[in-house]
């Protein structure tokens, strides 16, 4: 009977101690919301993330049609001829775009924004051919077309792009178009007649900027990209994946090889949907409100707010631990601890999440650590000394703590092998729980009764 009441104590104040565990998580969630909005504070600034298309050639005309004219109330009153301004769009045959993603940092607060500035070309090939006039109407007039690029956020540009078409320097001029999109174009010479074909070649230089993402459009019926960086950790997403790829601890290669039969970028291009929503689509998963990008983001995959949010989920473990090694001891060396013992404790291993969340915002995560859980360690250390009449098993519960610390520590920067080890850990840790109690009889330990602590000797 006192054995069961004893497991129940333990049992609530372990439901107690998730209490504070919760309240601790709502903290760090709050955390990343104030960095998500120091990031869009940066972003309106200087830049944010960033959406580059491949370019389009427009062609205007305008041409003579006979329409009916009506008077105020609506009746036919005979047809008339007016004109009427229209515009072709054709997309690049190929499209090739190299560059080189170089990462920095702006700061806010206490809060790092990581940036990049992206230095690279952009080159394209169009062979198109001007529709000749209908036979029997007014001839076309055909304007002065344009080369556009669409930039989802133009104040990312470095400097002046510099853009030549067949080898010839074209003045760049603010807007992707009359449409109105953001981005530069430059001004063609008219074509020398309706039905020619027109072969050109364009390449574009530029240096962007922009906040952790960076999206391209294949609008080109064959589009390839590549792109280098420094930086050792990216994060591949868009409709398309690299096709080949190289990451190190140095940085990373990667290339993409789009087909126009692969995407409907063209068709979302001419139904208006523009680089502007290529980015909101690349964060969203690509709702169809989206166009179809190939993306690239400069992740930290185990930031100070990651990994504080993953180690406050082995809270719960941290205590139910510790619990059940106090208890052990309790049971089986008639040793008596007050629940308030066990809470004190608890709390301690509780507090420490929001001291590493704390010490983490001014200091390198590694660092804020060690002195969360030294200081956790040491506290708990002196106090189980007195509780447990003993420096030596205080020490021993230290010792054990400092394990498990060191062994949370190695599933927090383990990317991709955190999940194993937390596993194998923990089947371990019972496992050993189970060696060590396998020949102890629980309905003897209930039924003997707990020896009275011997006091405290005197200071």
């Amino acid at each position: 009977m006192r054995l069961m009441l004893k497991i129940l104590i333990i049992a609530g104040l372990s439901l107690a101690i998730l209490i504070p565990l919760v309240l601790i998580r709502v903290v760090i969630q709050d955390r990343e919301q104030h960095r998500a909005a120091a990031v869009a504070r940066i972003a309106s600034s200087e830049a944010g993330a960033q959406t580059l298309s491949a370019p389009v050639l427009v062609v205007p005309y305008t041409e003579r049609v006979e329409v009916e004219q009506t008077d105020d109330r609506g009746r036919p009153t005979g047809r008339v001829w007016r004109d009427r301004s229209g515009a072709w769009t054709f997309f690049p045959k190929t499209m090739e775009m190299t560059g080189t993603m170089s990462p920095y940092l702006r700061q806010l607060g206490l809060h790092d924004v990581r940036m990049y500035a992206l230095g690279g070309q952009l080159s394209a090939d169009f062979d198109v051919r001007i529709p000749e006039d209908a036979e029997g109407l007014p001839p076309r007039k055909i304007g002065t077309p344009w080369i556009g690029y669409t930039v989802a956020d133009v104040r990312g540009l470095r400097g002046t792009p510099r853009l030549r078409v067949d080898g010839a320097g074209i003045v760049l001029h603010q807007g992707a178009g009359s449409d109105g999109g953001s981005g530069v174009h430059g001004l063609l010479t008219r074509p020398a007649l309706a039905g020619a074909p027109l072969r050109l070649r364009t390449v574009l230089d530029f240096e962007l900027t922009g906040a952790e993402t960076l999206a391209v459009v294949p609008l080109a019926d064959e589009n390839r990209v590549a792109l280098d960086s420094p930086w050792p950790h990216p994060q591949f997403n868009g409709r398309f994946l690299p096709r080949t790829r190289e990451v190190s601890s140095s940085g990373f290669h990667a290339e993409w090889a789009v087909s126009s039969l692969a995407s409907d970028a063209q068709l979302q291009y001419r139904n208006g949907t523009r680089a502007e929503s290529g980015t909101a689509s690349l964060l969203r998963g690509h709702g169809d409100a989206g166009v179809d990008v190939l993306g690239i983001s400069l992740v930290d995959p185990v930031d100070a707010y990651t990994r504080a949010d993953r180690a406050s989920k082995y809270g719960i473990v941290f205590v139910l631990l510790t619990f059940t090694a106090f208890f052990m001891f309790e049971m089986l060396r008639g040793l008596r601890i007050h629940p308030i013992q066990y809470g004190l404790v608890g709390l301690a291993l509780a507090i420490f999440f929001l001291l590493l969340l704390g010490l983490s915002e001014h200091i390198a995560f590694d660092w804020a650590y060690l002195a969360a859980s030294g200081a956790c360690i040491g506290l708990i250390g002196v106090y189980l000394s007195a509780v447990l009449r003993s420096r030596v098993r205080g020490l021993g519960f230290a010792a054990g703590l400092g394990l498990l610390y060191a062994a949370l520590y190695g599933l927090l920067v383990s990317e991709d092998n955190a999940l194993v080890l937390g596993a194998g850990l923990l089947f371990a840790i019972l496992a050993a729980i189970m060696l060590v109690t396998r020949r102890v009889d629980w309905y003897q330990v209930a039924a003997t009764p707990t020896v009275a602590p011997p006091p405290l000797p005197p200071r």
